[in-house]
């Protein structure tokens, strides 16, 4: 417990530019209460007492602002960045050293029975807002930009982004996982190109209207 503890600390020190101090983390990261929170219910849960996982799930909720369902299996060093928001499913699944940041959720799609919910990889980065849905695969070292709605599967060193979710290009080593401003704006790309299709096709017409011979 204390091991695990100390893992989590270590991590939002290492990830969070805002951290201070240890005491700080301890008492002051909403995102870290909801996972140690999450680790007893989940226990609780394995060992069929589902009720009491859920209310101890219900009270995290409460305190916390994250909904982390106690079925739900989270890997190591996961970072949930301010948190307010963040729901994650019955069967979804959480690899480890993943960055979450505020607003995500990782959901179904509908009232079917067993697995229903993501599957996230290894240090995968979810930006704020974006929603996983339905019993997907989210592979290794994946970046979700803010506000994209993922419906496929997501291959490993993908960054996915949109409405839905659009693999855009594979990921750099040497890239910054919380530079979401250097993510590609693929449907800004398509308007320019119709634009600038639409441009050579009026000089063509234009063109072709000042050869023709008067009647």
């Amino acid at each position: 417990m204390f091991g695990t503890l100390r893992e989590q600390v270590d991590t939002i020190m290492r990830e969070d530019p805002a951290a201070r101090g240890w005491l700080e983390v301890l008492v002051c990261y909403p995102g870290l209460h909801a996972v140690l929170f999450q680790r007893l219910a989940h226990r609780l849960y394995r060992w069929k007492m589902p009720f009491f996982g859920r209310c101890i799930n219900q009270f995290s909720r409460w305190i916390t602002g994250v909904d982390i369902h106690p079925g739900a299996r989270i890997g190591r060093r996961l970072f949930i960045d301010h948190g307010a928001g963040v729901v994650i499913g019955e069967t979804a699944v959480v690899g480890d050293d993943c960055l979450i940041y505020q607003g995500v959720t990782l959901g179904g799609t509908g009232k079917e029975k067993g697995k229903r919910h993501p599957t996230i990889g290894d240090r995968v980065v979810i930006g704020a807002g974006a929603k996983i849905l339905g019993n997907i695969t989210i592979g290794d070292d994946v970046r979700v930009g803010a506000g994209s709605v993922v419906l496929k599967p997501v291959p490993p060193h993908s960054t996915v982004v949109g409405i839905p979710g659009r693999i855009v290009r594979s990921r750099m080593d040497n890239e910054e996982p919380l530079e979401h401003s250097s993510l590609p704006d693929p449907e800004g790309q398509d308007i320019q190109d119709l634009r600038e299709r639409i441009d050579r096709l009026e000089s063509l017409v234009h063109e072709l209207t000042e050869k023709r011979e008067p009647v």
